[in-house]
C-alpha cells in the first residue's frame, strides 16, 4: 500500500499534475475517488475549500486531518521536499520562481477558462442530460483562450522547456491544464508552433500519457466524440 494517498479523480487537470509530478519522481501513490459534489463529512474535515486533489501521508497519518495537504501546489511542494531527486523544481532562483510563476498561471487563468469556460459547459451538461453548451465553449476558446496561447507560445520560442533545460513543475501545469481542453474539443495548435511542439513533446512522456489515459476513458463513456471549435 503506497504511502501518498491523492483524493479525487483523474478527470481533474489537477490530480493528474500531482499524479505525473509522482510518475517523474518514481513515488508510488493511489488515488481515492471522492465525489466533490457529494463529499463525504471526513473529506470536508480536510478540504475546507471542498476541492480537490487533496493528499494523505500515511506515513504520518492514516485518518483525520493529519498527514494531510489541500491544494495541487502545496502537495507538489511537500512531494518535491520529501523527495528531491529527481529535481522539477530548479534551483536557480530566478528560475524557481519563474516555474511558480507558470504553474500559477495555468493554475488558475489557463483552468479558469479551458477547465471553467470549456470543459464544463460541454461535459458537465451532457452529465446534467443536457445539450453541450457549444457556443460559450467556441466564445472561450477565440476570446480568452487563445490569448493565454498566444503568450505561452511566445514564451516557450524555440525552448524545448518553460524553463532553464530541463523538464519542471512549469512544463506538467501548463500541459495538464491543456489537457482539459483536449478531453472535450479538437484542440488545433497550428497557430501556436511553440507550444504545438511543446504539446507533442509532453503528451508523450508516460507521467502525462498515463493519467490523461482514465481520464479519457472516464469522458468517452458519456461524450463518444470531441466537439469541433471552428465556429
Amino acid at each position: 500500500m503506497a504511502n501518498l494517498v491523492i483524493y479525487g479523480s483523474p478527470v481533474s487537470p489537477f490530480v493528474r499534475k500531482v499524479a505525473g509530478l509522482c510518475i517523474e519522481k518514481g513515488v508510488e501513490y493511489e488515488i481515492e475517488a471522492v465525489d466533490i459534489f457529494n463529499p463525504p463529512e471526513w473529506f470536508v474535515e480536510i478540504s475546507p475549500a471542498r476541492r480537490i486533489p487533496v493528499m494523505r501521508d500515511r506515513s504520518i497519518a492514516e485518518e483525520g486531518p493529519d498527514g494531510t495537504i489541500a491544494d495541487s501546489s502545496a502537495i507538489c511542494g511537500y512531494i518535491e521536499k520529501k523527495h528531491p531527486e529527481p529535481a522539477l523544481y530548479p534551483a536557480d532562483p530566478y528560475d524557481h520562481g519563474r516555474a511558480l510563476w507558470y504553474e500559477e498561471y495555468s493554475d488558475s487563468l489557463l483552468a479558469m477558462n479551458g477547465g471553467g469556460g470549456m470543459f464544463r459547459p460541454i461535459f458537465f451538461s451532457l452529465l446534467q442530460g443536457k445539450d453541450a453548451d457549444v457556443d460559450t465553449a467556441r466564445a472561450t476558446w477565440s476570446e480568452k483562450v487563445s490569448p493565454i496561447f498566444d503568450y505561452l507560445d511566445g514564451q516557450l520560442e524555440d525552448r524545448e522547456y518553460l524553463v532553464g533545460d530541463a523538464l519542471s513543475i512549469a512544463d506538467i501545469s501548463v500541459t495538464t491544464c491543456m489537457m482539459q481542453i483536449a478531453l472535450v474539443a479538437d484542440m488545433k495548435l497550428d497557430n501556436w508552433s511553440n507550444l504545438a511542439a511543446h504539446y507533442e513533446r509532453m503528451t508523450a512522456r508516460d507521467s502525462i500519457a498515463g493519467p490523461f489515459e482514465k481520464a479519457e476513458r472516464f469522458v468517452r463513456k458519456t461524450m463518444p466524440e470531441r466537439i469541433s471549435l471552428d465556429q
